[in-house]
């Protein structure tokens, strides 16, 4: 089975989450957080920052690791190692860009109930609880 190395950002404006509506798959239309795959040549943090900007348009400071979570997804199955990061907004209004079909800021709790993937919800959470918002 391959291994993907993948990133994604919790990013927090006030007691908002920037969501997206993933374009592609895994997850085509569901809302997940900004993130994707790493470059050969760049960190999990460096991964997640791009990823963030080429996906919605927006800047951010990352608060920290939140945690790795590993999962199996996809035709043909591939175990994705996924590095979420907290961050914080620091600029720009999101935009639907790169594979995103949509993206924008909501409340936490609407977040959380919008996403179907309990492990995003427990991730948000998480970082709710690690770094506040």
């Amino acid at each position: 089975m391959e291994t993907v190395q993948a990133a994604g950002v919790v990013c927090f404006r006030g007691g908002e989450v920037l969501l997206i509506q993933r374009g592609t798959p895994p997850r085509k239309g569901e809302w997940s957080l900004p993130g994707g795959r790493m470059e050969a040549d760049e960190t999990p943090a460096q991964a997640a920052l791009r990823e963030l900007t080429e996906e919605t348009g927006v800047t951010a400071r990352l608060l920290g690791l939140i945690e790795i979570v590993d999962a199996v997804i996809g035709e043909p199955e591939r175990l994705f190692l996924l590095h979420d990061y907290a961050a914080v907004w620091t600029g720009g209004e999101p935009v639907a860009a790169d594979d995103a079909e949509a993206a924008e800021f909501v409340p936490l709790e609407e977040a959380v109930a919008r996403v179907s993937w309990s492990e995003t919800a427990r991730i948000m959470r998480k970082a709710q609880d690690m770094f506040g918002s």
